[in-house]
Formats: structure tokens, sequence, C-alpha cells
């Protein structure tokens, strides 16, 4: 494995962590300069547990003109970016302030960049990059996407092919993030669950490159460490301070890249390529779909795989889940490993298999075919995959 390859860094979000620091919010939209914000949110969750108003009377209070734009569902749609984007251009919006979950963030993304882009965003979730968005803002209700401190956004192309697309770019990094953990509290165990399995993904994302560093490493292992122990503590108690502090942290740190330390390969490792499209097409929650994802995928690594990346696996194991290095040989510590993660999925409420997931066995070719695979047939990542690596892996996890 390749150690120390040249790589690039960049931290732009100013992050407000603690209790009550919601109130800041119209202080830090001055500071970036906002003058008119759009107020992006999803359903009833923000107003039941008074954040709605708690903002409302933040701007009101500051000055700050405003207008709404809710409705924002789980795995985010186009349609309504192009009516927040038509709204935004009316009403002279300067700012975007995005309150609730990842898909809201990433829906204030999208008409952020529209209004620095002519109106021109779905490029940007088609490969063009992106060099400038207007600046967005952050109050995060869930700890699972990390797009408060990312500069990643994914969209549901739902007038279009029904399709997800997503884009990382270091213009789409919001310019502040909120971050207090009271506002997790009502999370339901479901959500808390996905939620913990998203961020294990964003580490694992970066965990499982060609090349990496002993401190990215740390970081990874660590991260991964922190969300092991501290889901379960806040599926028991989901009013544990300490416990939801620790997710929000490691939702942020866990897809800003700081795990990523010392890895120029891409952030692919391949477990979203092969998860992506599944709540796409069945509007699963993201979290729980690459919960049954990331094992079976490991898995696969370890039994087909070279000797030096069922290594890696083994070394996940035995770093993150405590699996024995000294089992006779790597396979079998790998595999020691890979059960005690599935046995952490079982614990925080998480499927492991598409039938748990909801998806019936009838729609095995569907999901093999919808798989985020290149022009050329492989799945790019750890472990490169055709077709047939593919097929392996979903049917693996049927039922």
């Amino acid at each position: 494995m390749k150690t120390f390859t040249n790589f690039s860094f960049h931290m732009y979000t100013e992050i407000l962590f603690g209790k009550n620091t919601e109130t800041e919010v119209a202080r830090l939209i001055g500071k970036h300069g906002g003058t008119k914000v759009m107020l992006v949110y999803g359903g009833g969750s923000i107003k039941k547990i008074g954040l709605y108003q708690t903002v409302v009377a933040a701007l009101n209070e500051g000055g700050i003109p405003f207008v709404e734009l809710g409705g924002v569902q789980p795995n985010p749609r186009r349609s309504l970016v192009e009516k927040g984007l038509q709204m935004a251009k009316e009403e002279g919006v300067d700012f975007l302030l995005g309150v609730g979950g990842g898909s809201t963030i990433d829906t204030a993304k999208a008409i952020a960049l529209g209004l620095a882009n002519d109106g021109n965003y779905w490029q940007f979730y088609n490969g063009t990059k992106a060099e400038k968005m207007a600046p967005v803002g952050t109050i995060h209700t869930i700890s699972a996407a990390g797009s408060e401190t990312s500069g990643s956004s994914v969209l549901v192309d739902d007038i279009g092919d029904h399709r997800k697309r997503g884009l990382m770019y270091v213009a789409c990094r919001p310019v502040f993030a909120i971050m207090n953990p009271e506002l997790t509290y009502s999370v339901s165990p479901y959500q808390t669950g996905a939620g913990s399995a998203d961020i294990f993904a964003h580490t694992v994302l970066r965990y499982f490159t060609a090349s990496s560093s002993r401190l990215g490493d740390e970081y990874c292992e660590g991260t991964l460490r922190t969300v092991v122990k501290y889901a379960p503590v806040a599926l028991q108690n989901p009013r544990d301070y300490e416990a939801r502090a620790e997710l929000m942290l490691a939702g942020s740190f866990s897809h800003n890249d700081v795990t990523g330390i010392g890895r120029s390969d891409p952030a692919n490792g391949g477990e979203h390529g092969l998860e992506s499209q599944l709540s796409g097409a069945y509007d699963t929650a993201h979290g729980a779909g690459l919960a049954v994802v990331m094992p079976a995928w490991l898995q696969y690594i370890v039994d087909h795989g070279t000797p030096e990346q069922a290594a890696r696996v083994a070394q996940f194991g035995v770093k993150v889940f405590g699996a024995d290095p000294e089992m006779g040989d790597v396979k079998a510590t790998a595999d020691e490993g890979l059960n005690r993660f599935r046995s952490w999925i079982k614990s925080i409420g998480m499927p492991l298999t598409l039938k748990e997931l909801g998806i019936p066995k009838e729609d095995l070719h569907l999901v093999i075919g919808r798989c985020n695979c290149g022009p050329d047939g492989i799945l790019r990542g750890y472990m490169d995959l055709d077709k047939n690596d593919v097929a392996a892996i979903f049917s693996s996890v049927v039922e």
C-alpha cells in the first residue's frame, strides 16, 4: 500500500458547537454577508421541537428578511430545487439556510449553485466542476450525512431518469454549521441507527483506498470506534448529550476529509456506488442501504481480492471491532471482524439483507442493473468490480 502520496485538504466551514447555538444564526448570516435568506426545511419536525420558531425569531430580531421553502423529502428531489431556485431569483435571495437533515442541506446547496451560476446547477451533478456557490449556512438535526461541513450534495432526478446523482467540490462547503446535539434528541431509533451507519460508511469510504497514512488510519479508526460505542448509547437513551454530541462530531468530521489525510485517492471505496441507487429507486434510508452493502462488499474483498486487500479488512476488524489478530491467518481475522461488524449493525436496528430493507427478491436484477458502474461496466473503488462481482455481492444478501 502506498503511503504519504500528495493530497489536497481544505477546511472552510465555521463550526459553532454546543447548547443553544442556534440562537446565533442571525449573527452568523450577517457575518458571512447574507442580506436576504431562503429558509429551507423539510416537514414538521423542526416546528415540533421549536427550532423553526427559534430561527424565525432570531432572523426577525436581527432584521434579516427571509422567504421559506419547506417540503424537502429524504432522498431530496430535483423538482423542489427547481421550485426553490425560481423563488430565490424572484425574491432576490443571496443566502441559503438549510435547517433539518442532510437532504435539506443538499437542497439548499443545489439552489445556491443555481444562484451563483446563472441557474445552471444540474451540470455539476453530471460531472462539471463547481467553482462557486452562493453562501449556505446550516443547522442540522440528525447526525448522518455530514453535508454541513462537506462539499457533497446528492439529488434524485425525479424529473428525468429517477437516478441519484451527487457531487463533491470544495466550493460546495457551507460557510457555517451550527451544531447543537440537543436538536437530535427527537430523532427516531431507526433514523439514529441509519444515521450512524451513514457516518460509519463515510469513514469506510476513506479507509479503504489504495494509499494511506498512519495518521489518516488513526483518524479513521478512532472515528469508527466512536460511532460503534455511542450509537447504542444514543439508542438506549436518546437524550444522552455526550452520545449525541460524539455522533454529531463524528458525522461532520467523517465527511469533511479529515479522515482522508494522507490519501490522494478520490473518496470512492465502493460501498456508495453499490448503494446509492437502492435508496434512489426504493426511497429507503441511505444509511440502512449502506448497512446491507458494507459487510457484504468487504466479505467479497476478503474472499476474492488480493492478500493486501484482505489484510486491510483484517486490520479494520482488529482496530475497530477488537478481532483477535492471532487467529492463525489473515482471512480468519478478517472474517471474525466482519462477523462483529454484522452483530453491531443488528444491535443498532439496521438490516443486513435486501429483504429486510424491503426490496423483493424478484427485483434483484433491477438492483444489479442500477448499480453505479462506469461506461466500461466497472464500478471503481478499493477493489474494482465488474457486473459479475456486483451480482455476486447483491446475491449474497438477498434474504
